[in-house]
């Protein structure tokens, strides 16, 4: 139910005056009509923000609500109230967009991987290690594999494979030290 701008005013009049199913009623018919201004004003800021800007106009409304004058039409001053939260929304975000990376993805290129020197370097350092966990760094870190596929392929538990990745990338972190600063 949207509600015409005068069933509005008279559903806040009430719950001005006290009424709480006024002022329910009122919230519900304003609410999809805030949610809709907000969508189609901040189309920039994503649909979880764009919901925390509605949530933002109830707010304003239920704490401002003494502040709308009764001889004036109350649409306005929700489309007020909106229209602000919006424009505080977007200064608030400052000059970073959010851009869906699905948008680019057929014309973003590939990731190369690391270049041969890079990879070279790395399997040095990871050959110093025991060779199961030289192998674990492998197949998680360069390779892409999760826990539990390294699991099934050399017969651990998941909780196993983490522990030992753990300690793995501890014995990479005390091998650089040594060897390559």
């Amino acid at each position: 139910m949207t509600g015409t701008d005068d069933e509005w005013a008279a559903l806040l009049r009430a719950a001005l005056a006290g009424d709480g199913r006024a002022y329910r009623s009122f919230l519900s018919a304003v609410t999809p009509v805030v949610r809709g201004i907000v969508r189609s004003r901040g189309y920039g800021l994503g649909e979880a923000r764009c919901e925390d800007v509605v949530q933002d106009v109830l707010l304003a409304i239920h704490t401002k609500r003494q502040t709308w004058r009764q001889d004036m039409p109350v649409r306005p001053w929700i489309y007020a109230i909106t229209r602000h939260k919006v424009i505080d929304a977007f200064r608030a975000r400052g000059s970073a967009v959010d851009v869906p990376i699905e948008d680019f993805a057929e014309i973003l290129p590939a990731d190369a991987g690391p270049d041969p020197t890079e990879r070279g370097d790395m399997e040095k350092i990871i050959g110093m290690l025991e060779p199961r966990a030289a192998e674990l760094v492998r197949m998680i870190g360069l390779d892409g594999a999760t826990a539990a596929e390294a699991g099934e392929k050399l017969k651990m538990t998941e909780g196993a494979v983490r522990v030992a990745l753990h300690r793995a990338f501890r014995a990479l972190a005390r091998l650089r030290e040594r060897h390559v600063e």
